[in-house]
């Protein structure tokens, strides 16, 4: 827990004193082992929630408005309650606005607030910040406004907002995870039905190091979308042959028999991705409950190849540090974790190889890039909450 960011005292510098005293809560980042762009895809996907997310303080008010901060953004703003559900153009409120735009729609009424936010994720790292801003935020209005969610609208709503009033079409894996994370446990889920497991991720003499290659991503101006649309063209080429919904519909097996039916080379390598990425998912969890490490690192591996290959969507800076990764005795496994186009790395490393990664892949790195990585050492954190203070 980061002391400063739970110090009211950040609260006042920026709202100064009122008879009402603020609550904080606090959502984590999530980081996913395997399983990449299958969850829009109805598919199979293994992440956890990390110990580092956002923070939010927040207070009642008896003014019409709600004034929106964040100690990571210059960008502040004073909306009249009425003008909520307006978008302010590319700026990072409209995760908030968009989760609040849902509650209303649900039938609240809004109430004045000031609201505070204080993330330790970096942005555009691939960790999930906006599913961390748009948790948090559900759940902060549900105790100011007296409401009552489930986990479940909470995740809905979280991915409504950012689906509809943000413009990215992203799955459910991320606010699920940052929802239902719990400490030193992942989350196999299937994001068809939305049944789940909390696997204890006991490494042994391994431990995960998320590498961030500060290539900042964009997802709503990257080929995110246009991924989903390829998925959606494949779907209906199987569906020709094999009635489905979703490509997660198809086995494996099924689908190396049946894939002549998509004329379209681009379109099957991107159900190919989707499809293989689903079998090692489920190769993956039986692998790491026993013990076989090394099996769910070479996973990890296929993974990323077939991001690369396939679906296209890591590019130079990733590539760079995966295979920079791979060069290190005692790296089991390394892959691009997220939607890509920039962002996280994350590997399977021994825990007496972690100083000599972090050197080694840092240097060559900065070397053929001009840029230099942050690395992170996570530990497996709990989902959204209040924070007593």
């Amino acid at each position: 827990m980061d002391i400063e960011k739970t110090n009211p005292s950040l609260f006042f510098s920026h709202y100064g004193h009122h008879e009402a005293e603020p609550e904080l809560f606090f959502a984590p980042g999530r980081v996913n082992l395997i399983g990449e762009h299958t969850d829009y895809n109805g598919g199979y996907v293994f992440p956890c929630a990390l110990n580092f997310g956002t923070y939010l303080w927040i207070r009642e008010i008896p003014e019409p408005v709600m004034r929106f901060a964040s100690t990571n953004f210059d960008f502040k703003i004073q909306i009249p309650l009425q003008e909520l559900a307006q978008k302010v153009n590319d700026e990072w409120i409209n995760y908030p606005l968009g989760v609040i735009d849902q509650i209303i729609k649900r039938g609240s009424q809004p109430r004045g607030a000031e609201l505070l936010y204080s993330g330790d994720i970096p942005n555009g790292a691939g960790l999930s910040s906006s599913a961390s801003i748009e948790l948090v935020t559900v759940q902060a209005i549900e105790t100011l406004w007296n409401l009552k969610f489930s986990m479940m609208d909470k995740i809905l709503i979280s991915q409504t907002a950012e689906n509809e009033f943000v413009g990215m079409n992203c799955g459910i894996m991320d606010q699920f995870a940052v929802a239902n994370g719990q400490k030193d446990k992942a989350l196999f889920l299937n994001c068809d039905t939305l049944d789940y497991e909390l696997v204890p991720l006991e490494l042994q003499d391994y431990r995960l190091i998320i590498a961030n290659t500060k290539k900042r991503r964009g997802l709503t101006d990257s080929k995110y979308n246009e991924r989903r649309s390829e998925c959606n063209q494949a779907v209906q080429f199987i569906k020709k042959i094999k009635n489905i919904n979703t490509l997660s519909g198809i086995t494996l097996k099924e689908f190396l028999d049946l894939q002549d039916c998509i004329s379209d080379p681009v379109i099957k390598r991107r159900a190919h991705h989707v499809i293989s990425e689903n079998h090692r998912v489920l190769e993956a969890i039986p692998a790491l409950k026993a013990g076989h490490f090394k099996k769910f690192g070479k996973l990890m591996n296929e993974s990323h190849d077939s991001l690369r290959r396939d679906y296209e969507v890591t590019g130079f800076e990733l590539d760079t540090m995966v295979s920079e990764a791979r060069t290190i005795d005692g790296v089991i496994g390394s892959r691009m974790t997220g939607a890509g186009f920039g962002g996280c790395t994350v590997s399977l490393v021994a825990q007496n190889q972690i100083e000599m990664f972090i050197d080694l892949v840092g240097d060559a790195y900065h070397k053929k890039t001009g840029l230099l990585p942050e690395f992170y050492l996570p530990e497996i954190g709990e989902g959204v909450r209040q924070i007593s203070i």
